[in-house]
């Protein structure tokens, strides 16, 4: 499968990331705030607390000399079971709203990548791995919001009893204020150091998990292929090169932000011998009371404690920043171009004539379709032949609106495709491919696909008439059995129900690429003569390696470096004697 292509460095930009990140939770402010002032409440109960313990200590203390006033400690003790009972409860309050807005975020944000999943244009998806985009999707966003959830109010919990227990140690004794912060400022220098350093390691992290999901979706996704080449050992070294980027890139960033924990740790805990040291100077000079150094020991570690909280947010937010990185370098992807509905042709209505104008397309620099024209009359059977590379498949793709071209138009019944819109001529068309498409459903929910409002007899009809009827009622539970695309059903059979699938959508054009090349030649046959039931009424265009499929086209187009180089009937090709016929006995002769 080859090496993957690595994401191009470039500069990351964590304030931007987090402004944009903040921006998508604008319709939840209210919540935000009403869980914010919780957050507050709380806090501010906490921070009250140490100043009645001091209370408490200094009417112990002065008691024991005479007696200690009971009534006025239980007094106390009643009010600050009173507010931590609050503060707790505010703090449930707080974590209850902040985890349904975390939920209601992410499920806006998936939603947002949904739908712009649907207005990327197929050369993003050329150029993508499957397991990135899925990588952010799912394990980026879950990042983004779990980040929300814990760090948001974490945030203003840790900001307030920082900046309330400042407050109340500066009124309680500005020297021991200054010996407890004084401390601590080295804990915010080394922060701010391991912040800088690692904020890249988080980047490449989120980055490689998307390598190590798109390799794994790549591999598993071609396992046969995998093993039938005898390049597992070969697909597990590239797994364990990206598995060791990742390994590397998460160790750094993890090591360094789990230095700022112990490190604080550290600091709060000398704080505490600090303030045991001078406090206890005060005490004997008669400065301070023992109240006082109690109730300094918990503001220190109501000091220390949003210290580490700060910094645990801090390395939260450095993941989210790197996961909406990419989660919004997604979204803001260029997307296909609005498209505005001047005409609607009703597949009812549509009699069949496709036009194709001098029509030029290319791929970045390189052209592909150079000067393609041809007519496709109302019921015609027209085949697209030639080698790899010709074109045959992006001519389909122009036909569909998948691509833009460049040059020239394509008219459907005298309509310029640029009119219409991607939906509306998508409405136009039954596409059956060489890959076929079986999702987790019934039989009949496989069928019926996007179709509302169709009968069992209409299904059970058509089935009949492609002979795959027998074939569903030999299932365990018939047109009621659950499919997936890994069921034991034959290539012949999975081809056999998109095609029933297309014959109930009903539409006036029909596209085969390559339908039967997947198949054994008698299976050949039997889709054979269903598609030839598919085409009936309608202007079909076949795609077709294997040229004796294709003998009963009204047109065969023969394509070589995007032009058209011979067209005409089978027969008329053949006399020929030119590239076509050179294309159609090339395969006798392989075969003989």
């Amino acid at each position: 499968m080859g090496p993957r292509r690595r994401n191009n460095e470039k500069p990351k930009d964590l304030k931007k990331s987090l402004k944009i990140l903040f921006s998508y939770l604008k319709p939840f402010y209210i919540f935000l705030i009403i869980a914010t002032m919780l957050a507050l409440v709380g806090s501010i109960f906490s921070i009250i607390g140490p100043d009645k313990i001091k209370e408490i200590t200094n009417l112990i203390v002065s008691g024991l000399a005479t007696t200690i006033n009971m009534s006025k400690i239980k007094s106390i003790v009643f009010f600050l079971i009173t507010i931590y009972s609050i503060g707790a409860i505010c703090m449930y309050m707080e974590n209850y709203i902040m985890a349904i807005v975390t939920n209601r975020f992410s499920k806006k944000l998936r939603s947002e990548i949904s739908i712009k999943i649907n207005k990327l244009p197929l050369k993003y998806f050329d150029n993508t791995s499957y397991g990135d985009i899925l990588s952010r999707v799912t394990n980026d966003v879950d990042t983004m919001s779990q980040t929300v959830n814990q760090s948001v109010g974490t945030l203003v919990s840790s900001l307030t009893l920082l900046l309330g227990s400042i407050f109340m140690m500066f009124y309680t004794n500005y020297i021991l204020a200054f010996v407890t912060i004084g401390a601590s400022l080295f804990g915010f220098i080394f922060m701010f150091i391991i912040l800088m350093k690692s904020q890249k390691y988080f980047v490449e992290f989120q980055e490689e998990l998307g390598n190590l999901n798109g390799q794994i979706e790549e591999t598993y996704s071609g396992h046969n292929i995998v093993r039938s080449y005898n390049a597992i050992d070969d697909e597990i070294k590239e797994f364990d090169n990206i598995n060791q980027r990742m390994f590397n890139s998460a160790f750094k960033s993890h090591f360094l932000s789990e230095l700022m924990h112990p490190f604080m740790g550290f600091i709060g805990n000398f704080s505490y011998v600090l303030v045991c040291v001078v406090g206890a100077s005060l005490a004997i000079n008669g400065t301070i009371t023992f109240g006082v150094i109690i109730a300094f020991i918990i503001y220190a570690r109501l000091f220390s404690q949003p210290l580490s909280q700060l910094a645990q947010v801090a390395t939260s937010f450095q993941s989210a920043g790197a996961a909406a990185e990419r989660v919004f370098e997604f979204l803001d992807e260029k997307e296909m171009e609005e498209e505005k509905d001047k005409y609607y042709l009703s597949p009812s209505e549509v009699k069949g004539k496709i036009e194709f104008k001098n029509v030029k397309f290319g791929y970045d620099e390189k052209t592909i379709i150079k000067n393609f024209s041809s007519v496709a009359h109302p019921g015609d059977k027209i085949a697209i032949v030639g080698p790899t590379g010709a074109g045959k498949t992006t001519i389909v793709n122009l036909l569909m609106k998948f691509y833009n071209i460049n040059s020239g138009d394509i008219l459907i019944d005298g309509v310029s495709i640029k009119d219409l819109t991607r939906e509306n001529i998508h409405d136009l068309f039954i596409m059956v491919l060489q890959d076929t498409w079986i999702f987790e459903g019934s039989v009949k929910e496989n069928i019926s696909y996007n179709k509302k409002n169709i009968r069992f007899e209409e299904i059970k009809e058509i089935c009949k008439r492609i002979g795959l009827d027998h074939t569903i009622k030999s299932l365990n539970k018939g047109y009621d059995t659950i499919l997936s695309d890994i069921d034991n059903l034959s290539a012949g059979e999975k081809q056999l129900l998109t095609i029933a699938r297309g014959m109930i959508k009903n539409s006036p054009f029909l596209i085969l690429d390559e339908a039967t090349s997947s198949v054994d030649t008698r299976t050949e046959e039997l889709v054979s003569k269903a598609m030839d039931k598919l085409c009936e009424g309608r202007t079909s265009f076949i795609i077709a390696h294997r040229l004796s499929t294709i003998k009963n086209a009204d047109l065969i187009l023969v394509l070589n470096e995007g032009n058209i180089v011979e067209q005409g009937t089978h027969e008329e090709l053949i006399l020929k004697n030119g590239f076509y016929a050179k294309l159609y006995n090339s395969q006798f002769e392989k075969i003989s």
